[in-house]
Order: structure tokens, then sequence, then C-alpha cells
């Protein structure tokens, strides 16, 4: 026998139907208001940018809070400098302890609604932003060019659609954030719940500005968290701009908060008692400040840190590959990269002739055009490396190549080569992050991974062999986090991207990300045990 429609159970089913969608409906209209009264809002908190192309756009220079840009509390601003001319950009506020205090309250209030939204829901807001990102795309890497000094080609086609790709990687694993069950004996049945943490802080560095900002933005926001982004002093605006498309994909007020600021406001976030997790990018002496602030509140800490990484050459190499490989592995953006393979260990059999390969393949890729290599990012930086520079040669290293400041507007220097160069000297030691590499040679294996082995640091290597043995068995030996064999840098956002020892813990990209912003809960029910 049939139900009929006016049954009492069609009935409550449909008062609980039109509750939710009522529910629905006012939620709806409520956020659109709301981003409404933001980009009204938004509009007082701009300024108008011309880029190097001519095209003019309008920039958000204020702080990112509940899905609103406004001013900082002091009123206080730093200014971003175009590192190809030198010349200023945008003035953007700058926040303080109270500025940073209002968005962890902001993420705070967002925290409950947000880590009990469906992952299904959460993954639809991430699939929009992705999709919004590509619409952007051309902005979105002209102003990616001008703030780090890139070639608008490189930061869109490569980091631009890294946070597209990323941000869809991450919208995918929303809804697969589960736990396990576990059942030790008949009368005993437990499982595992894979929480957030809460309140992320996320302090980036300056020279992939919004892709790293998205490394760690998506996986947090996916797991449930809440987040405070904070941009580095050097390169804001792409991640401010990335404000307005957080609104329009339709995020809740809260759930992401971003913050231009200098070291001050990153050490007042990270001492923050309402944050629950920090991730950081950036140098090992800041990371060390950051771990330290993070003791405080006991707050768990995924740090990404330095590099001095090996790439080694063993004699049965494709010759012409692996200096294309290593040329492209320490030069690309100027050398400004933590994993970037900055010292190569020749075979001793073909260590002059691969020199003097490099040496010619510098030469050739400069008569192409001189300035595609990129500047560094500020006078700051480039005088830091020409003082390396001038060690190298006080330590006793051959110059080959370069080792000088460019006669030219903005902060370009040559590519730099030195062969000769021992463990013992400061520019084989320390991160230089610059144009900068170092050679030298080895005789045996075992000679050659002990080297590479040597630095405190233990980011990355590379090996170029045609011998899958000697491949497989150099990679297992290295104290590094990865290795790539026969190429450099070509890391993929499927798979995990993190190093050992000083280069940090915990690892950004693939599933293995996802593990920094869940924690798990066990539960445990008694199904008969008596005492």
């Amino acid at each position: 026998m049939s139900k009929g429609f006016n049954s009492s159970l069609d009935v409550v089913n449909c008062q609980r139907f039109l509750r939710l969608y009522t529910m629905i409906i006012r939620r709806s209209l409520l956020e659109r208001q709301l981003t409404l009264q933001s980009r009204r809002y938004y509009s007082s908190v701009e300024t108008v940018v011309t880029l190097p192309s001519g095209l003019k756009y309008r920039q958000p220079i204020g702080l990112f809070i509940a899905n609103g840009f406004d001013v900082s509390t002091d009123g206080k601003k730093l200014t971003t400098y175009d590192p190809r001319s030198g010349r200023p950009i945008a003035s953007v506020f700058s926040a303080g302890s109270a500025d940073v205090n209002n968005a962890v309250q902001s993420a705070r209030l967002a925290l409950g609604p947000w880590r009990t939204t469906p992952g299904t829901e959460r993954g639809i807001l991430l699939h929009n932003l992705s999709r919004l990102i590509e619409d952007h795309k051309d902005i979105l890497g002209s102003i990616e060019a001008f703030d780090t000094g890139k070639s608008a080609d490189t930061a869109m086609s490569e980091d631009i659609q890294e946070c597209i790709n990323v941000t869809r990687y991450y919208a995918g694993w929303a809804d697969k954030i589960h736990g396990y069950s576990i059942q030790p004996f008949t009368e005993k049945f437990a499982y595992t719940l894979h929480e957030p943490f809460g309140v992320c802080a996320l302090i980036v560095p300056w020279n992939y500005p919004l892709m790293l900002a998205i490394w760690k933005l998506a996986p947090a926001v996916a797991a449930g968290n809440t987040v405070v982004l904070k941009t580095s002093e050097l390169t804001p605006l792409s991640s401010l701009y990335l404000g307005n498309l957080i609104t329009e994909a339709g995020f809740p007020q809260g759930v992401v908060n971003i913050l231009s600021g200098d070291g001050d406001t990153g050490a007042a976030l990270a001492l923050h008692c309402g944050i629950s997790k920090i991730s950081f990018t950036g140098s090992a002496a800041t990371g060390r400040k950051i771990m330290q602030a993070a003791a405080s509140n006991l707050v768990p800490v995924t740090l990404e840190l330095g590099g001095k990484s090996a790439a080694i050459i063993f004699e049965d190499a494709d010759l012409e590959q692996a200096v294309k490989w290593c040329y492209s592995g320490i030069m690309s953006n100027s050398g400004q990269m933590c994993s970037a393979t900055s010292r190569i260990l020749i075979q001793e059999t073909i260590y002059k002739k691969f020199v003097e390969m490099f040496k010619s393949y510098t030469i050739h890729r400069m008569s192409m055009g001189p300035l595609d290599h990129g500047p560094q990012i500020s006078d700051a930086q480039l005088k830091k490396v020409l003082q390396y520079v001038r060690l190298g040669i006080e330590e006793g290293a051959n110059l080959v190549y370069g080792g000088e400041e460019m006669d030219v507007p903005g902060y370009f220097m040559l590519p730099t080569i030195f062969s000769d160069a021992r463990d013992h000297m400061k520019i084989v030691q320390e991160e230089v992050f610059g144009p900068v590499v170092v050679m030298d040679s080895f005789a045996t294996s075992s000679d050659a991974i002990r080297r590479a082995n040597s630095s405190e640091y233990g980011l990355a290597s590379a090996v170029f062999t045609k011998s899958i043995t000697e491949a497989v068995n150099t990679a297992q030996k290295l104290d590094v986090g990865m290795v790539w064999v026969n190429s450099s840098q070509d890391s993929d956002f499927r798979v995990p991207f993190g190093g050992f020892k000083m280069s940090g813990f915990g690892q950004e990209l693939g599933e293995y990300a996802m593990k920094n912003y869940w924690r798990p809960k066990a539960v445990h029910l008694n199904l008969g045990i008596s005492l």
C-alpha cells in the first residue's frame, strides 16, 4: 500500500526541507549582502597601479580581515619596489599587534561553522577559487612579475599555473578526510577522527609569494582550519589581490585573513595565543625564531627552510643534459630558490670538461637575453650575494665566470661560477640565495655521497647518471628530503616537498601536506567489558 503525501512522515520531511531551504536562502542573501558591503569598502583601501605593459588595475592595499579590506590600526604602511628598476610600486598597510589580534579573532569566530561545514562544500569553494585564479591568471601573473622581478611569461605559466593546480588538487581532498576503525578484540571497538587544528598561521617568503601561499592555504582550509596568512613585506601584492577572489569564491567571513607586514608582524602572529598551528617557509635563522615563539604556547610547527643542495654528476651522465638541468637548477629565479642545486660535484674524469661546458652554456644563455634570469629581489639582497662572491675569491675558489653587478637599472648580477670550491669554504656551506654555483671534483661514489651529506642542510639533491642502479643506490644514501634523477627542480604538486636537518620538517604538497593540517583523535567504545 503506497503512502499518500499527507502521511505524517512526508509532512515532517517537507517541513524539514522547507526549513533547510529557508536557511540556505537566508545564508545566500546574507553572504551576498556582505560581499557587496566588502566590495564597497574595498574601494576605499586600494590604489591604481600601472603595470610595465601599460595596463592599469586596482590593487588592494588594506588588511584583508573577515572578507573586507581595512586600514591598519596605527596607519603604518610599507612600500614594495620593482626589482627590475628599483622604483616603488605601491604602499600597503602593515599590520601591527592590534591588527594581528583582529585577524586571529576573525579566524576564531569563523572556525566553529567552518570546521563543521561538509567537506564537499569546502571542496566546491576551493574549486571556485581555482576557477577564479584561472580567470585572473593574466593579471595575477603580471602582478607577480612586477613585484618579484620575474618575467610575466614565467609567472603566468609556472607560478600562477601551479596555484591553479594546487587549489584544484586540494579541492578534491576536502571530502576525503576520514579516520580508521580498530577492533583489538570482540568487546572493544575504537575509531579515529581526523580533526583540524584550528586557526593556522601561514607565513610565506618573497621568492614565490602567491604560489607558496596557496601551497599552505589550500590544504589548510580543505582540512577545516581557518587561516591568517602573513605575506612578505617585499612582495605583498598578489596575495592581497587574492583576497578579492576569496570573497568572490564564496568563502565565509574569517576563513581566510591576509596581512601584510614585516618581521614584527610575523612575531606577533607566531606568539598569539589564539593560534593552533604555524606553517613557515623562509630562512633557517627565522625558522629558529618561529620555533621559539611557538614554544611559548606549545604550538606545533611545520618548517620549510633553506638549502645548499648538491648535484652529483657521474662520468657516464649525458653531459649536455646535465649542464642544462644544472644551469636551470641554480640560475632559475636568479638563484632565489631554497632547493636550488647550488653545489655541483663532478666525477674527476669529466671535471674540466663539465666546467667548460657549463661556462659555455652560461655565455650562450646570456647572449640570448642577459636579463632573462631576473634580478635579485632588493638592493640589500644583491649586496649580500656580491659579498659572498668576494668571500669566495678571498677563500681561494676559482672564479670562472661572472661575479659582478650588471650595469643596468634594477638589482641584476651576472650568473656566477666558481670551480675548485672546497668543502670548508663558506660559499660551499652557506646558503647564498643568488645566481652563484660552486663546483668541485670527486673520485668515487662514496666520496660524492659523503660530501653531499656534509652540509647542515638536507633539502634536496640531484643525481645524473645513465645507471639506474647507481641512481637508486645514491638516492637512498643521500640525507635529504628530495632527490631528482637526471633533472633538477621539476617538482610536482602531487609529490611531497620538504627536507631534513636544518632544512626543516614537515612536507608541502601531495597527500603529505594534508597531514600538516589535521590531528587524529581516538574514540574508544566499550562493547561489554565489565570490571
